[in-house]
């Protein structure tokens, strides 16, 4: 019996340590894919946001639709960029949760509902006329842990911590 609580331990302080170098990567590598495809996209794309600037809460609404486009776009692209490297992560991890909000309340939340029970049945994947913030709200609840954690291990943020660190 002794044998098996040691053998347990192992392998759970194996999947400790792992966890540490693997875990947040994989929750970074997914989000950068994510955000990164929508970055692309808004690049090669056409400006949309002048026909929804009504709906963008304060103080987004009172900017530019080319300049909240162009900001949307370039946090998209660049914080994929550094959530695959690991660098500046808790900012631009905290940055794209605004993004995010920002875009579910002018984008994914329904434009009307009256209960309770009207309102979530935009908590959805696709859209039925009721908004569908199921997968924004997914998105900030991984950023989350980006934002308190940190980046895990394997990052830039690790590596500079590591060597701007003093030794006593």
């Amino acid at each position: 019996m002794n044998s098996v609580r040691i053998f347990i331990r192992l392998g759970l302080n194996a999947l400790d340590t792992a966890g540490l170098w693997l875990g947040m990567l994989s929750l970074r590598l997914l989000l950068a894919w994510e955000f990164g495809e929508a970055g692309f996209e808004k690049l090669q794309g056409i400006n949309w946001f002048a026909d929804i600037q009504d709906q963008f809460p304060w103080p987004f609404k009172l900017i530019s639709a080319d300049l909240n486009w162009a900001t949307a776009t370039g946090f998209e692209i660049v914080g994929a960029i550094a959530l695959v490297i690991g660098l500046g992560t808790r900012f631009f991890s905290a940055s794209l949760i605004v993004l995010t909000v920002v875009a579910i309340f002018s984008v994914h939340w329904p434009e009307s509902w009256s209960t309770w029970a009207e309102l979530f049945q935009g908590y959805a994947l696709t859209d039925k006329g009721h908004g569908n913030f199921k997968l924004p709200v997914i998105y900030i609840a991984m950023l989350l842990p980006l934002v308190f954690i940190g980046p895990g291990r394997l990052s830039l943020d690790a590596a500079l911590r590591e060597r701007l660190r003093v030794k006593t």
